[in-house]
Formats: structure tokens, C-alpha cells, sequence
């Protein structure tokens, strides 16, 4: 039932060889570029896959990747990260810490040609890639937490502006997420890279036989209608919005069933939920933490993201390639993902009554299920691929190491 898929990986140019080569020369002589990935804690998350994946895909015979963390990695990201090497250059678990002293050594001992950091949590490492005198540092953004609807606070946007003008680039994974950050840091979108994740259409796709075998696992009908979803139980993922509307649906629909698949702290809640509602006893299925989230997709007739905030989600490239169709709250990058009416819809954050007319009118539809499922796989395979993903990052690697890519305009960044 479980299929093994490596990431593609984009073939090595022999024009890229023959570039890099003379700048890496005079790099301590290495022979293939060096990457240190920063994280603040390394876990099984959106960003941690989608960097995972782009290490995976970059050609071994040029590219060198580490990964350094400030906050630890969770035991299940040591056997997800297998194979590559894992650094540490904080104290897992402190409250405070000052961890540029400890990332220039770090740097100083791995010698990288470019530092990459992401989000919030790595952004010290820009700092720190300019004292060790790192060539090149690439901070990105790459989600949302709670807290930043109503905007960063003052010291964050301070030393967001200050690590993007001391940066050698800034990159985000969407328009949206680009804009905002641009905003809150006082920064010219125009200075920020987009650079969109990729999913492997290899292991994410329609596979029908997997798709009875895990119902059957689970104890759902084979002939049910599965709504599902994947993601952390967190607030922000507002679990309890999808589950609002399945308590309407399923008194209409009596084969409805939801798979909701995830840990997190808002589980037990969410399980709570369930357990005292009468018309979702035996309709919800909580399967935790999935290894094999295609096979798990494979059982659904309907993808549910109905996030608060969200920068792109790797789980809602997933399963547009695995065919299925989507409904989506249009917020972040979303609407750049799910093109409305053609492979999906998009509806207001938290808006029951509203999540609850689309879904019905999917639920009723098989053949319109089934258009919009084409034509979400079409739209990942011809936008989303993990090969473009991973080409678009080789290239700026690449360019900024010759500098054919130089530093955001110092004078041009804007206030709001």
C-alpha cells in the first residue's frame, strides 16, 4: 500500500559546473557549494518538509547541505533528516538565548558559501553569516503564527529591516507572505524573492487502490463520502470550523465521514468535540501523526484547509496533485494556489455557514468532484512541481554566488 518515492532531483548543469567552479576555487578550494540551512528548531513541519525536500533534490554532486538548529530537533526530524548532517548551535529548551556567538563558530568550523535562514526563529544567523564572513545569506519567510494578524511588534520589524538590509537576499514563498513582511519590515516587495514550494507529483498522485485499502484501515465505508484534512492541531489551523460544518452535513448526508490527521495541542479538544456531539459519533476519524500522508489523501473525496492564516501549504499542493478537490480559506497564499471555480473554491476564515454551502454542493456532485480533482492535479504537476521548486532555488544559489544577484536596494525600501 505504501509507496517509496525520492525526490526528483534537478540535473546538474554543466554550465553551472563551470561557473561555480572558479568561485569555489578560491573558497577554501571546495568543490561543491556549501549550504547551511538555520532553523531555530528542527520538527516535522511545513517549512522543515519543504527544505527537506529541496536538499533531496539538489544535485549531491555540486551542492553540500547542512542543517543547523538553535533550539534542538525532535526525535522524529532525526529519522526524517537521515543522511544529513545535523548541527546544533544553541540550547534546546532555554528561554533566552543570544545565539550569534555560537553560529559563528559554527560557521567559522563549517566554512558554508551561503547561509540560509528562515523565519522568525533563524534570523540571528544573518547576523552571524556576516561576522563569520559568510559570501552569501538568504533569509526567507515561510509562514504565519497567531500572533502576527495583528501585526509584528516593534523590536521583530526592527530587526527584520535591519537582518534584510544587511542580507545578500530575502526571499518568501508567496506574494502575500512577501507583501506583508515588505510592510511590516519598511522593505520594497519588489527587494524580496517569491519563490513557491513544490510537491512530488511521483509520490503525491491518484492511486484508487490505496484509496479502499485505508478506509478499510480506519473503518470508514468504502462507498462513504471522506471529507479530510491535514495539518498541526493548533489554533491557527481552526480545526473546529471544519468540524462545525461536518455536524450540519453529516444529519443530510449520513455516509459522511471526516479523517482530520495531525497532533498538536489542540487534539484533545478537538477529540472532546466530537465525543459530545451526537451527530458526529462514529463520523470522525483522528488518525495523529501520518508517515504516508499520499495514501491518506488517496482516501479522501474533498480537501479542507481552513487555516486562519497560512503562508503556501505544502498539504494543500499535496493534495491538489493527488487529483482532489479542495476548499480553501482565502487567506495568505491560498488563492495563488487553489484557481477558484476551476479546481476548488475559497471562503471567508471561520465562516461555517459558508464552508458549509460549498462542501454541499461538492458532496452532491461526483462529476464536478471529479472536473475540479483534473484539474487540481494538472494545476500542481504545470505550477507547483517540486523540479520547478528546486531549479528555483539552484538558480538563485547559483547567481548569487557569482553575484549575478546583488544585495535589495539599499535606498528604495519603503514606510508604512
Amino acid at each position: 500500500m505504501t509507496r517509496v518515492s525520492s525526490p526528483p532531483q534537478v540535473g546538474r548543469d554543466s554550465g553551472d559546473e563551470q561557473r561555480l567552479s572558479p568561485v569555489l576555487k578560491k573558497v577554501d578550494g571546495l568543490r561543491r557549494l556549501r549550504i547551511m540551512h538555520v532553523f531555530d528548531r528542527l520538527d516535522v513541519g511545513g517549512t522543515e518538509k519543504a527544505v527537506m525536500r529541496l536538499i533531496r533534490g539538489l544535485d549531491p554532486r555540486l551542492f553540500e547541505n547542512y542543517i543547523c538548529t538553535m533550539r534542538g530537533t525532535s526525535s522524529a526530524a532525526e529519522t526524517w533528516a537521515s543522511g544529513i548532517t545535523l548541527l546544533n548551535a544553541g540550547r534546546e529548551g532555554a528561554a533566552f538565548q543570544f545565539n550569534v556567538p555560537r553560529l559563528v563558530r559554527v560557521m567559522r568550523a563549517v566554512r558554508p558559501v551561503v547561509v540560509h535562514s528562515r523565519n522568525w526563529g533563524g534570523i540571528e544567523a544573518m547576523v552571524a553569516a556576516r561576522l563569520a564572513g559568510v559570501p552569501v545569506a538568504v533569509h526567507s519567510e515561510h509562514g504565519y503564527q497567531l500572533e502576527m494578524r495583528s501585526g509584528l511588534p516593534l523590536h521583530r520589524r526592527l530587526l527584520r529591516h535591519f537582518s534584510y538590509r544587511i542580507g545578500t537576499a530575502i526571499a518568501a514563498v508567496s506574494d502575500e507572505l512577501r507583501d506583508y513582511h515588505a510592510a511590516q519590515a519598511w522593505w520594497n516587495p519588489k527587494a524580496i524573492n517569491v519563490l513557491y514550494n513544490g510537491v512530488d507529483g511521483n509520490e503525491f498522485s491518484p492511486q484508487p487502490r490505496v484509496r479502499d485499502a485505508v478506509r478499510q484501515q480506519f473503518g470508514i465505508p468504502a462507498d462513504a463520502l471522506v471529507i479530510g484534512s491535514v495539518g498541526r492541531m493548533v489554533p491557527l489551523k481552526d480545526f473546529s470550523t471544519l468540524l462545525k460544518a461536518a455536524k450540519v452535513l453529516v444529519t443530510e448526508m449520513p455516509n459522511l465521514h471526516l479523517v482530520l490527521a495531525g497532533s498538536g495541542p489542540e487534539l484533545p479538544g478537538l477529540r472532546e468535540y466530537v465525543a459530545s456531539c451526537d451527530q458526529l459519533a462514529g463520523h470522525v476519524v483522528f488518525p495523529g501523526t501520518v508517515d504516508h500522508v499520499a495514501d491518506l489523501l488517496n482516501a479522501m473525496d474533498i480537501f479542507v484547509l481552513p487555516t486562519l492564516m497560512e503562508g503556501m501549504s505544502n498539504t494543500l499542493l499535496e493534495a491538489l496533485a493527488v487529483g482532489l478537490p479542495v476548499v480553501a480559506t482565502r487567506v495568505g497564499g491560498n488563492p495563488e494556489v487553489v484557481a477558484e471555480d476551476v479546481c476548488g473554491y475559497l471562503f471567508t476564515p471561520q465562516d461555517v455557514p459558508g464552508l458549509i454551502s460549498l462542501l454541499r454542493t461538492l458532496l452532491r456532485d461526483s462529476r464536478l468532484r471529479a472536473k475540479f480533482g483534473r484539474a487540481a492535479r494538472e494545476r500542481a504537476l504545470r505550477d507547483f512541481s517540486l523540479e520547478a521548486m528546486v531549479r528555483r532555488y539552484r538558480d538563485l544559489y547559483i547567481d548569487l554566488v557569482m553575484g549575478q544577484r546583488v544585495s535589495p536596494p539599499r535606498a528604495s525600501y519603503v514606510r508604512n
